[in-house]
């Protein structure tokens, strides 16, 4: 595989899926009795509803991102991670409560963060359960349900779904097998990484040569100037899926998804595919859900609530930025995999 592979792919995938909602936004408009000028302007309003939702939270992220790049070093993370795999990956669940980040900003803080070393389990941890496993999201699911079943089992469930798949990597996954090579090319290398060159780019913490802290002035400007790099790269993937996300939202009849909301299998993946679809941030999808409680099983509201804010359209167009195609795939199947089987689960031993 070349370096131009990942693009081609992205170049590929991104043409299919145009094509594939032209394609349906074309038989949208010959089948639907609205007039197409009113299809444009529900789908100019709801693109312009998902990406100002989430563009303060890119900027968010990509502030943040600006500050690791300059004031964290290598030694830092080093230092500050258990070095045993496991517990290590384990704490990257709840690093959300430390940078407190949805979906969309979430891409670039990890990026950041494998740049200075950052485990690949820890980052994919934390990538999985922060957008739920943050003060922010705490608060708005409580405002949305108060304190009780779906409080803590989406708590519950994202941590244990985020710590499964991040452990899969632990075993599995070396950067140069999961990261692009643009993000690999900027993880410094390491000083000692187990006595070999095979354990240096495994999933093992490094040890990195302590670098000196920048200064306050030049630090802050540096940071700024990164921060807007990565607003503007990974802008372009939220600008993308908020397209496609609106896209599906006007043309794909919802209301014949809900009809299918009261079978325990299939209303699980009817709001997991709403969830992706829909594109919701996680600081505000509490809300909307509410309005599927009282027409879906709660396996599937849990399951909306904790499968969307993982995956949605415009966060797999992000992790494409950082993660190889292959990687992107296993991002979206083993969370999508896993709250399905927790989701019929509850629903076949939960009463109602």
């Amino acid at each position: 595989m070349t370096a131009e592979t990942p693009s081609v792919f992205r170049r590929f995938a991104l043409a299919a899926l145009i094509l594939l909602l032209v394609a349906v936004a074309l038989m949208a408009v010959l089948t639907s009795n609205r007039d197409p000028g009113t299809l444009l302007n529900i789908f100019t309003t709801r693109f312009l509803g998902i990406f100002l939702e989430a563009a303060p939270f890119l900027l968010l992220g990509a502030l943040a991102s600006g500050l690791i790049d300059s004031f964290v070093r290598p030694d830092d993370i080093a230092r500050l991670m258990p070095r045993n795999p496991a517990i290590a990956t384990v704490v990257g669940a709840f690093m959300g409560f430390i940078f407190p980040v949805c979906e969309c900003g979430v891409v670039p803080v990890v990026r950041r963060l494998y740049t200075k070393g950052l485990p690949i389990s820890v980052g994919v941890t934390f990538l999985l359960a922060a957008p739920v496993i943050n003060p922010v999201v705490l608060v708005s699911t409580y405002v949305a349900y108060g304190f009780g079943p779906v409080l803590i089992g989406r708590f519950v469930i994202t941590i244990v779904v985020a710590i499964i798949i991040g452990l899969i990597f632990a075993v599995a996954a070396r950067p140069r097998d999961v990261l692009r090579a643009s993000t690999l090319a900027m993880i410094p290398p390491p000083v000692v990484a187990g006595g070999s060159p095979e354990a240096s780019a495994s999933d093992i913490i490094p040890i990195y040569t302590r670098a000196p802290r920048k200064p306050l002035g030049v630090g802050l400007r540096d940071a700024m100037g990164t921060a807007a790099d990565d607003f503007f790269d990974m802008g372009r993937y939220l600008i993308i899926g908020s397209m496609l996300a609106a896209a599906m939202q006007t043309f794909i009849p919802q209301e014949a998804m809900a009809t299918l909301g009261s079978g325990p299998v299939t209303s699980v993946l009817v709001m997991q595919a709403l969830a992706f679809l829909l594109s919701v941030c996680s600081t505000v999808d509490a809300f909307l859900s509410l309005a599927f409680v009282n027409t879906f099983t709660p396996g599937s509201i849990m399951a909306f609530l904790t499968f969307g804010p993982m995956v949605d359209i415009k966060s797999m167009l992000m992790f494409a930025g950082v993660f190889k195609p292959r990687v992107v795939a296993y991002l979206i199947i083993l969370p999508f995999l896993l709250t399905l089987l927790i989701g019929v689960w509850i629903n076949l031993n939960v009463p109602l």
